[in-house]
């Protein structure tokens, strides 16, 4: 059975030296590292959380491995994501994607960023189906239209 995500004392303290590189403009996770900000869907407030972006099929695509979050139920109120590193900044447009297509985004997230198997009932080594089936679980968005 996958593990819930918790934001625990580590994971916090974590998340802040992850953020502090990727303001500063330090690629982590192999330069998958982004800052994400999002329009809060209640208060309006800006909200930013460290995102991982992987290209698969030629596209890019945000994963949230963690579950429904705050920033995924903030990106189906706002479609738009910002994104950034250092001073690189991007505006997206974004989609989410139906199970069958996040079953393959899904499984290369996975094998790119293995920290995050344990979250998932698929095997890293699963078939592209096993990762479809928990596409509920864990959302995937295409970076649809880039605005930048």
């Amino acid at each position: 059975m996958a593990r819930k995500y918790r934001l625990g004392v580590t994971r916090k303290a974590a998340n802040v030296v992850v953020k502090a590189l990727l303001e500063r403009g330090i690629p982590v996770n192999g330069g998958t590292g982004f800052l994400l900000t999002t329009r809060g869907r209640k208060s309006g407030v800006d909200r930013t959380t460290p995102v991982n972006v992987i290209e698969v099929g030629g596209e890019r695509w945000l994963v949230s491995p963690y579950g429904r979050v705050g920033w995924v139920h903030n990106l189906r109120a706002d479609p738009t994501a910002r994104l950034w590193r250092g001073r690189r900044r991007e505006t997206w447009d974004v989609e989410e994607a139906d199970a069958a297509t996040a079953g393959p985004v899904l499984r290369a997230y996975v094998r790119k960023i293995p920290v995050t198997a344990p979250f998932f009932d698929a095997k890293l080594t699963g078939p592209p189906e096993a990762f479809a089936a928990e596409a509920d679980r864990h959302p995937v968005f295409r970076l649809a239209r880039s605005r930048t």
